[in-house]
């Protein structure tokens, strides 16, 4: 995919990303360093948890589903953002579960006082292989206008 200049988006544009494959040695190298919780770092202490098993941390998939739309292209013309709004997480993900990110703009608005960029809401859908929900939330990013063609 393509960046999209900010006067290239409609509300209801999709777009998706590729796709990841998480194992388990990343749930726990990610576990030890920022979520030591117990059921992301231990194999076998995890099969006494809720879950029955190792799962990833919610903020672990949160991180990669940005890399993903980074990895998308969709981007290139972003200039950073001030918000990720109602995030949710909805399914655990597990080693060997396939994530990708379902994008639909939610929002445009033009920046009165920054006539150079805008204002995208974006709503992330980050599903598995099974195109099941595991995370949603929504991200406000803020994109360059598209340049003017010189005259002539």
């Amino acid at each position: 995919m393509r960046g999209l200049y900010f006067d290239e988006m409609k509300i209801g544009g999709a777009y998706k990303s590729g796709g990841l494959t998480i194992t388990e040695e990343s749930i726990i190298d990610f576990g030890l360093k920022y979520d030591p919780q117990y059921f992301h770092i231990d194999r076998e202490a995890a099969k006494k948890s809720i879950f029955k098993e190792l799962v990833a941390s919610g903020f672990q998939i949160y991180a990669l589903s940005f890399r993903l739309i980074y990895d998308s292209g969709f981007l290139l013309h972003n200039l950073g953002g001030n918000a990720a709004d109602e995030l949710r997480w909805h399914k655990t993900v597990k080693g060997g579960d396939t994530l990708s990110v379902n994008m639909e703009v939610a929002e445009l608005r033009p920046l009165a006082s920054r006539p150079d960029r805008g204002m995208v809401r974006m709503k992330n859908t980050v599903v598995n292989q099974l195109d099941e929900p595991v995370l949603t939330y929504l991200m406000v990013h803020f994109f360059k206008r598209k340049p003017e063609a010189p005259a002539g």
